[in-house]
């Protein structure tokens, strides 16, 4: 590379597709003969301001130290970054990684869903290698590399497992604990939701730590149930856009029921606690709902409902959440065992369910150009 100086010019001989890329010193838009930039260490800090900093081209390419004009937009795979602090140096950290797999990438115009920035970036082509580097990277954002993503422009599904994802509790654990058996229950648990037991066999052996318990300890849980931070808002904005919500849970029919009805979710698919005479009797009446049952519930409602299988989503927190997030369009790890983040699709490590919408709403910023 060389450089020199002529009337407050800098000019930059570098090889980059074969374009020459010029620089004004004072102005961070370089220019000559129509071939114009931006270096990324002067954007602006905030994400309102690149609408005006970028207006001179349609679209943008992202290279490992600026954005290049460009006709057309990639969109063979995506890349959505989102966050309270998402800024310039995010998408720089990015660039690096992309120009060292190879990857070409198209900068959409910055949106936001849910009162959070988001950024879209259609890729030339998808890369498991980059999925992989992002997540064994720490990141103070969310960002996830992606071969489809859903959008809510168009009719879709959503299925949600319920503890851990649509509530911030295990429910059974606030049972025992309640029943006297706490910390044996919560054990197995623990072990289940990390894969490392089969998840049937767990229940069956939780629940029937609970024999003999009064069933209205089903309802001081009930009434004590604390909601995933973003969940009215998740289920509110996807109904208004014309989708169906439903929980596909290991839980039970007692609070998957309530959230139903306070919600309106379309519907619930759990498991039935055995009671007798007003007493727990330590057994699940019916066919247990496990993973491959979740993602059953999941399929048919998809087919009872009408919807083409790349506008379903799943999303859950637990190993027995894999086999629903495998058949869905979009499967969605949030505040996950490791297990999970390392196969879910998505991850959601710095949001709630609000970041559920930042993922789904990234699409519409593909129908707009920077000028």
């Amino acid at each position: 590379m060389s450089a020199r100086t002529a009337g407050g010019i800098l000019a930059l001989a570098c090889t980059k597709s074969n374009t020459l890329l010029w620089a004004r010193m004072m102005n961070p838009m370089i220019s000559k003969e129509g071939v114009s930039l931006m270096l990324l260490s002067q954007l602006p800090r905030s994400l309102h301001d690149w609408s005006g900093a970028l207006s001179c081209a349609p679209c943008w390419q992202l290279t490992n130290e600026a954005l290049l004009p460009a006709a057309n937009a990639h969109d063979s795979a995506w890349i959505v970054l989102f966050g309270k602090g998402l800024e310039a140096g995010h998408l720089a950290r990015l660039a690096q990684q992309l120009d060292a797999l190879g990857l070409e990438a198209s900068l959409y115009p910055a949106g936001e869903q849910a009162g959070i920035p988001l950024l879209l970036l259609g890729t030339n082509r998808f890369s498991p290698e980059l999925v992989q580097a992002l997540k064994a990277q720490e990141w103070d954002i969310d960002l996830c590399h992606l071969a489809a993503l859903p959008t809510l422009s168009e009719p879709g599904l959503l299925v949600m497992d319920m503890d851990s994802t649509a509530i911030r509790i295990e429910c059974i654990d606030e049972i025992a604990r309640l029943a006297g058996v706490g910390e044996q229950v919560a054990a197995v648990t623990a072990a289940a939701m990390q894969g490392k037991l089969e998840f049937a066999d767990s229940l069956r052996a939780r629940v029937a730590l609970l024999e003999g318990a009064p069933v209205t300890i089903l309802d001081e849980v009930a009434a004590d149930m604390p909601w995933m931070p973003g969940l009215p808002l998740m289920v509110d904005t996807l109904k208004q856009a014309g989708w169906k919500v439903a929980i596909a849970s290991g839980g039970f029919t007692r609070f998957a029921g309530e959230l139903q009805r306070a919600l309106g979710l379309d519907a619930i698919f759990a498991n039935e606690l055995a009671v007798e005479g007003g007493l727990l009797i330590g057994k699940v009446s019916g066919p247990i709902v496990d993973a491959a049952a979740k993602a059953e519930a999941l399929q048919q409602l998809a087919s009872e409902y009408g919807v083409v299988a790349s506008q379903t989503v799943a999303v859950g927190d637990g190993a027995n959440d894999l086999k629903m997030m495998g058949v869905a369009g979009l499967g969605i790890a949030i505040h996950a065992k490791p297990l999970v983040r390392a196969q879910a699709a998505a991850t959601l490590n710095h949001h709630d369910l609000e970041g559920v919408l930042c993922l789904l709403g990234a699409l519409a910023c593909r129908d707009r150009r920077w000028c």
